[in-house]
């Protein structure tokens, strides 16, 4: 890399990008530019980290059929999120999400699953107030899980039906 100012003789190496996203050089400014835009986008109320994962059979098919399963994996989560904090008797409230898709694990193997911030609280049904989750508490893990189970399901025998998987 040369300086860009004529006068000035300064070269230094720089080398090829890892694209690693903990990498300062590589992805280090990237990494912090998209973190201050999401903070940016939060409202002053508590969030949740929610994860959804598919089990290791099914990720063995996305493997295959990344397309196809990664959409319905987030159809799929964020429906259940939805419905379930829609529902009155957990929140009776539309809930806000950001989802993202994490497709390896921390030991660098297959394993799709979709990371959520969720606010702790959602609007009203008529859109009049604001509903806050109970402390330290948003949506019953049990409850999510079964929803999350049937609507993979579903959603997996439909695509494979329509030739899509």
């Amino acid at each position: 890399m040369r300086c860009e100012n004529d006068a000035c003789a300064y070269t230094t190496i720089a080398y090829n990008s890892c694209r690693n996203r903990h990498c300062p050089k590589c992805q280090g400014a990237a990494a912090r530019q998209w973190m201050a835009a999401r903070a940016a986008e939060l409202l002053p109320v508590p969030y949740f980290h929610v994860v959804f994962t598919l089990p290791a059979p099914i990720g063995d098919i996305a493997y295959q059929n990344k397309a196809v399963i990664y959409d319905l994996l987030f159809r799929a989560s964020a429906e259940t999120m939805l419905t379930i904090a829609a529902d009155p008797k957990h929140l009776g409230a539309s809930i806000g999400i950001t989802a993202v898709l994490h497709t390896w694990g921390s030991a660098m193997t297959h394993h799709p699953h979709v990371h959520m911030i969720v606010s702790g609280g959602g609007i009203s049904p008529d859109g009049s107030r604001w509903i806050s989750q109970r402390p330290d508490f948003l949506l019953p893990v049990r409850v999510l899980s079964k929803l999350f189970r049937r609507l993979m399901i579903e959603q997996l025998i439909a695509a494979h039906a329509a030739g899509r998987a």
